[in-house]
């Protein structure tokens, strides 16, 4: 019971890894456990336009656990270029440091999990990574931009970095959001056009 119950306080940590887009209406950024509840929420409600069929409560467990690593080296940007490689080493390393509070039994069922993720090579995995890709979009495109334009995030930018991997996981996410986009391509709600 100790030890699940440290997991679970060490977890209250990702609570304080800040992002870098705003929830609605308010000023102050989201954090990472805000983010992951709410991609939790939006792959539920989205699970029937998956591109394949997926097991709900595994795409939801995954996403769950795709962020702790955060808790040790912080959230990047999704529309950071370069130095990914680097950032999923020290992830893993942070990952199999906060599942091995657990139980053995346990922190192995997370890893799996978290590892499935990072893989994307299942259609649970594609679908997760295609919601979680999706949000910081749904946010943006809410917000007039407000992430893309504070860190010169351009239109080419986003759509390089999110489109291939929602078309995969759930096609007709990425044609609603595409279209969005589109719809605001010039309307300032991005930063510098740099391809």
């Amino acid at each position: 019971m100790q030890q699940i119950v440290d997991f679970i306080l060490e977890l209250d940590k990702l609570k304080g890894v800040t992002r870098k887009v705003r929830p609605l209406g308010l000023t102050r950024y989201e954090n990472s456990a805000e983010h992951s509840w709410q991609i939790a929420m939006l792959a539920a409600s989205l699970v029937s336009y998956a591109e394949a069929t997926v097991d709900i409560n595994r795409v939801i467990a995954m996403l769950l656990v795709h962020d702790i690593g955060e808790i040790d080296v912080g959230d990047t940007m999704v529309f950071v270029e370069g130095g990914w490689e680097e950032r999923k080493a020290a992830e893993l390393a942070a990952v199999t440091r906060i599942f091995g509070m657990l139980p053995e039994s346990q922190a192995s069922v997370f890893l799996a999990l978290w590892q499935e993720f990072e893989d994307g090579n299942t259609s649970d995995s594609r679908f997760a990574h295609a919601i979680d890709r999706a949000m910081p979009v749904l946010l943006n495109l809410s917000n007039h931009g407000q992430s893309w334009l504070e860190n010169g995030i351009s239109y080419e930018r986003v759509v390089r970095r999110v489109g291939p991997e929602v078309n995969a996981g759930c096609p007709a996410l990425w044609e609603y959001l595409e279209g969005r986009l589109e719809e605001v391509r010039n309307m300032g709600w991005f930063g510098a056009t740099v391809v």
